[in-house]
């Protein structure tokens, strides 16, 4: 069973937080000064994650952690290396912001890969031990890859934000098929950011992809992160939206509220202050039940809940396109 805690009585939010977070902290072993922005997944009886970890040196690293039950972790303390390398690499290559996606008899792990400048790198896993590097799916620059978790009408698909070289103050949400996972195109814009003829500050900056969508009746469930840049800087924050299933370029609903934004110590306090950075979901069909793992400025991980059902009602009775 996927993580989950009751909805508080003295709450009123779709979305509700575990009660023990951050769940991974800074230092969770000797030398880590944050774990954040990392993707879980279901695998076998236990659960797999795929972490951006930073040490004293600061450098994002990708490192792999196994829980029995989704909250409690042991996380490696080395980065894993690459089986194979298509291509040449430089040296000292970053990578953060992993997603991890079950695609056929596979798991395939996304993340902003450092070649030349932010793009987004592949690898193949079948057991999270040995990965197998695969060609970048683009030219940089590009951040938040995220893949769909089956084919749709013969192509593999994936979400992406086209970006800079720096800390990017803009962004929209693109989408790209493939017919084997290496070669990428058909590009078309899914989601822009915006929002301000529509009263609708919250991601007035950028917006990009957060976990793997979730496919319902109503339409993908894709979860973003929303950007609204402050007197303090940027400030990241929950969002939802739905994504026609045939048609997954095509933006059918959009909420208009956020769902979950810096409100508690562990979000507003960190490395970088003001964040809620949604990077997975599980989803338990036979209750209905959904936990997002998501970042927390920038230092921890935490958890929190939803009611999939509910979520999906709340996105169609408050939605707006833009």
């Amino acid at each position: 069973m996927i993580p989950w805690q009751p909805r508080p009585q003295s709450c009123e939010e779709i979305v509700w937080r575990h009660d023990a977070n951050p769940i991974i902290k800074r230092g969770h072993f000797p030398g880590a000064l944050g774990i954040f922005n990392s993707a879980v997944v279901p695998f076998g009886d236990r659960f797999v994650g795929v972490f951006r970890v930073e040490k004293k040196r600061r450098f994002p690293r990708l490192h792999v952690g196994f829980s029995n039950d989704g909250l409690q972790w042991d996380i490696e303390e080395q980065p894993f290396e690459f089986a194979s390398d298509v291509t040449t690499r430089p040296r000292n290559e970053y990578a953060y912001d992993p997603r991890v996606c079950q695609l056929d008899d596979a798991h395939y792990v996304t993340w902003c890969a450092g070649h030349n400048g932010p793009t987004i790198g592949m690898a193949r896993t079948n057991d999270f031990r040995t990965f197998h590097r695969l060609e970048s799916a683009f030219l940089p620059f590009n951040r938040n890859g995220v893949l769909f978790p089956r084919k749709i009408g013969n192509f593999y698909w994936m979400l992406s934000r086209p970006s800079d070289d720096g800390h990017t103050p803009f962004g929209d949400i693109y989408i790209s098929r493939s017919p084997d996972l290496e070669h990428w195109g058909g590009h078309r814009p899914v989601m822009k950011r915006g929002g301000l003829e529509e009263g609708i500050w919250w991601q007035v900056t950028k917006v990009g992809a957060g976990p793997i969508p979730i496919e319902t009746s109503e339409g993908w469930l894709l979860l973003y992160h929303g950007v609204m840049d402050t007197c303090n800087g940027f400030e990241y924050s929950m969002g939802a939206a739905l994504l026609d299933l045939d048609e997954p370029w095509r933006l059918t609903h959009r909420k208009a509220e956020l769902l979950l934004s810096p409100q508690e110590d562990y979000e507003i306090n960190g490395h970088v202050d003001n964040v809620v950075f949604p990077c997975a979901a599980l989803a338990d069909d036979s209750n209905g039940r959904l936990a997002i793992y998501y970042g927390a400025a920038d230092t921890s991980t935490c958890v929190a809940y939803a009611d999939l059902a509910a979520l999906v009602d709340a996105i169609k009775s408050d939605s707006v396109l833009f």
